[in-house]
């Protein structure tokens, strides 16, 4: 809480002079970008809605407002209180993703399923920070299966899913190493938003207990098909 403060005392100092509605939504911003920090998941800064459209260069970009701005986003993703500050007040509006696979792992499902997948799991006491993309997609924060030293023992998946092969995943996709999500707060071209439903303060739960409700609830809404969520 104290590096939370001190973080937006400094942004509200710092926007004194640009009176108006940004400085104090970048400075709510910023306090809940640090609660994700505090966590200990990695953020980098990501492309933001410009209009219905993207503020990247890109024509027809296939991801609006979701994506990192830079290639480096890997590298460039940290947890370091300053640098989320700097990035922030160069651009008040940048949404921010989180690394995979570090700190972290990310079971992301229809919000059908994951309502459903929400209770059960609040039942079980097992339910951790979960987020809600728009009135989309639930986004559950596990523990990481991490970075083994030996590649043998890296079990792969069909879950496993990265930005650019979300649509071939339309119900449960695991985002893990090399993938990224959104992270609260973040805003969508349709006038949505990415905002927390169960905060990062949270324990992260175990992703195989968490993926045992969740495939369960995909399978009674429809949401995926069954071959899709087998582990191979």
């Amino acid at each position: 809480m104290e590096t939370s403060s001190r973080w937006t005392s400094w942004w509200r100092r710092e926007r004194r002079e640009r009176p108006g509605p940004a400085g104090g939504d970048a400075a709510a911003r910023l306090d809940l970008l640090l609660g994700a920090a505090r966590a200990g998941f990695p953020v980098a800064p990501a492309a933001h809605p410009a209009g219905y459209r993207c503020s990247c260069d890109r024509v027809g970009c296939p991801a609006p407002a979701q994506h990192p701005l830079s290639f480096a986003w890997q590298s460039q993703a940290t947890t370091d209180a300053e640098q989320l500050a700097r990035w922030l007040s160069r651009d008040p509006e940048a949404n921010f993703v989180t690394a995979t696979g570090r700190a972290h792992d990310v079971l992301d499902v229809p919000a059908e399923a994951g309502v459903l997948a929400l209770q059960r799991l609040e039942a079980l006491g097992a339910v951790g920070p979960v987020a809600a993309v728009g009135a989309d997609r639930y986004l559950f924060f596990t523990a990481t299966r991490g970075t083994p030293q030996d590649e043998d023992e890296w079990w792969t998946s069909a879950l496993d899913s990265t930005p650019d092969t979300v649509s071939e995943h339309p119900g449960l996709r695991w985002h893990c190493r090399g993938s990224y999500t959104l992270v609260p707060p973040a805003a969508l071209p349709d006038g949505s938003e990415v905002r927390w439903l169960r905060g990062p303060e949270l324990a992260l739960p175990d992703p195989l207990r968490v993926l045992d409700v969740l495939t369960d609830a995909c399978t009674e809404v429809g949401a995926v098909a069954q071959e899709q969520w087998l582990i191979g």
